[in-house]
């Protein structure tokens, strides 16, 4: 699916001046004009196809962005999705509003779809594509497009925003710019570089003979292998991350096993792929967005897990769902699966220890 996009998607968490070309093909999925990503924390960058770059540099340093809501409503939405102008405005709310009235109209812009990325790390990111305001309100069946290849997207720009959206000159420069946990591996699992903040988790990153990373977590260290056999076979269904216990079994970490393409092999050398380690910590049950983003849930697997995390009952959560208890039932066997637990009660103890950190 899509397997050259997705490829260049994960070029852009380390090569950023690729996204402008990236965002365009993304955008045509959806038949669109082009699309921009945002990223902000403690400051705010962003980069955008060229044929709407100037329209948003205006939004940016025209004072716009802090006057649209848009970012605002995507960011409070639970289920983890790209979302349309309608599903939070009337056609009539529309034409009111300031922002589309008096500067993506009068452009010739005035349809998105877009998605609010909450990742553990403190970053806040958006990511939207946009269309000419003669092509009419962008389908569903292309929002479900876009939303098949989310999770890519989300794991290059969680990169991509650690950078601040900018290139690094080498492997070293890049590692400690992302300042997280951080780790190059080869297809075997042999570690090429690490950053110091990975050297200081000895009690969970084990190196074994020739240099090949291995996790004190057993589970997390099958998860590892898998992980990897994955990005080599295409697999893009596959669980690329996982949570790493500590001796007690309590999360620590959450792994992300990020390929390393194209010319990002111009910063990782010969690596095969980045592994980024978020800390966690104890905190009220995440939210849907939080789990998507850690486990690849689907929205429907994280409607499950966050009604697990939340002290409900399959049967519950089949009956405010209004789906069969079998489908609830085939959706938790499979949030079992990504997040590495083997009961019900274990994946609630693992969702209850989790929430947002926000490492320097």
């Amino acid at each position: 699916m899509h397997d050259d996009l997705i490829d260049r998607i994960y070029e852009c968490s380390v090569v950023p001046e690729a996204w402008p070309g990236v965002l365009d093909d993304v955008a045509a999925l959806a038949g669109s004009t082009g699309g921009l990503l945002f990223s902000a924390r403690k400051s705010l960058n962003w980069t955008a196809s060229e044929s709407v770059a100037d329209a948003f540099d205006a939004y940016v340093n025209d004072g716009w962005f802090g006057k649209c809501s848009r970012r605002v409503c995507l960011m409070s939405q639970e289920a983890p999705s790209f979302f349309v102008e309608y599903d939070f405005w009337s056609e009539e709310e529309l034409r009111a509003d300031p922002v589309y009235r008096d500067f993506f109209r009068p452009r010739g812009l005035g349809w998105s779809a877009g998605t609010g990325l909450q990742v553990p790390t403190g970053d806040n990111i958006v990511f939207s594509v946009e269309r000419a305001f003669d092509g009419g309100p962008i389908e569903r069946e292309n929002v479900a497009r876009l939303n098949a290849i989310r999770p890519h997207i989300a794991r290059s720009a969680l990169v991509s925003a650690r950078l601040q959206l900018k290139r690094a000159e080498g492997a070293t420069e890049a590692l400690a710019a992302l300042r997280l946990p951080a780790l190059l591996l080869h297809a075997n699992g042999e570690v090429i570089e690490a950053s110091s903040l990975a050297e200081d988790l000895r009690e969970h990153l084990v190196w074994g003979a020739m240099g090949r990373l291995h996790l004190a977590d057993k589970q997390a260290d099958t998860m590892l292998g898998e992980a990897l056999a994955a990005l080599g076979s295409d697999a893009g269904g596959e669980v690329r991350s996982f949570p790493i216990r500590d001796r007690a079994g309590h999360p620590e970490l959450v792994a992300h096993v990020i390929p390393v393409r194209r010319s990002a092999h111009d910063v990782f050398g010969d690596s095969y792929a980045l592994m980024l380690l978020i800390p966690v910590a104890s905190g009220r049950a995440p939210s849907a967005t939080l789990m998507r983003s850690l486990f690849d849930l689907t929205p429907s697997e994280a409607r499950v897990a966050q009604g697990i995390a939340g002290g409900e009952t399959p049967e519950a959560i089949a009956a405010a769902g209004d789906v069969a208890i079998s489908t609830v039932r085939s959706q938790l066997s499979r949030v079992l699966e990504k997040t590495g637990c083997t009961r019900q009660a274990d994946l609630a103890s693992l969702l209850a220890r989790i929430a947002v950190t926000t490492p320097n």
